[in-house]
């Protein structure tokens, strides 16, 4: 973003809220049906990515996608309320991206949707093979995965200003350790700030999912149109996970998900 409208940051809001993933979660759905909300005014672009990868940008630069502060005036004057936010997925898995927001945005509602971390490993797989970036199968991905990520994932803990291709491309397991992800978010903000659902309720039972994110962020569900909502960004592929590997990765994500369900306080819908 460059010229007029970067510039115009400074006369701009800063978000309300952030979905803050994870990546082939569900976030495309979700934001589309709270940006349906007529008392939600949703950024020019859904994911900014300026807490993980364009930081450096500045504030200013982040503003820009965001609306004015008279359409704010104007539209809480009219309506009473008014909310803008983005949602960008790598935001849970990125070691700096909490404590960044939390400087920034100190009162911004987080909301984070989950989904079986072996299914979401195996489409993310498939996202890279679509788009040309993996060569391996999902079995060798997941094998090389400690030399493809872990090190670098590691390099960028320790220095912010490192932004490593393959942790983004090829983190398959890694993004499903969901509660060491929310749990360094929780290190920044209070419990009472974070709302998180889950794919297979947003697959299930769309409407109640919508309702229960318009109410944490405060916002009337009476009237809004949420029960035809389409569920966005479901690839389709024709591959399976071999039942074998299916056993051993739901093992390795045992003590995950363990963890996740000891700090949310309910069952996981993977888990039933």
């Amino acid at each position: 973003m460059r010229g007029i409208r970067a510039q115009s940051g400074r006369l701009r809001v800063l978000p309300d809220f952030l979905v803050i993933g994870g990546e082939k979660c569900g976030t495309t759905s979700l934001y589309q049906a709270l940006a349906s909300h007529p008392d939600v005014h949703p950024a020019r672009r859904k994911e900014p990515h300026y807490f993980d990868y364009h930081f450096a940008r500045g504030e200013v630069w982040y503003r820009a996608w965001f609306p004015f502060v008279w359409v704010r005036a104007l539209r809480r004057r009219r309506r009473g309320r008014f909310l803008t936010g983005e949602a960008s997925p790598d935001y849970i898995f990125h070691p700096h991206a909490a404590r960044r927001a939390r400087a920034l945005l100190p009162e911004a509602r987080l909301i984070a949707i989950l989904r079986d971390p072996v299914e979401r490993a195996f489409s993310h797989h498939q996202q890279q093979v679509r788009k040309g970036r993996e060569p391996l199968s999902f079995e060798e991905a997941i094998a090389r995965e400690p030399e493809r990520v872990d090190a670098p994932l590691a390099g960028m803990e320790r220095d912010e200003r490192l932004a490593v291709e393959s942790v983004t491309r090829f983190s398959y397991l890694a993004r499903g350790r969901y509660a060491e992800q929310l749990e360094r978010w929780l290190a920044h903000y209070p419990r009472e700030r974070l709302l998180v659902l889950f794919s297979e309720e947003l697959s299930k039972e769309p409407a109640e999912t919508w309702r229960r994110a318009f109410a944490f962020l405060g916002l009337d569900a009476d009237g809004v149109a949420i029960e035809s909502a389409p569920y966005r960004n479901v690839g389709g592929y024709e591959a399976t996970i071999e039942p074998s590997l299916r056993r051993r990765l739901d093992e390795f994500f045992a003590p995950h998900d363990a963890r996740l369900r000891a700090l949310l306080g309910r069952p996981l819908p993977w888990r039933a």
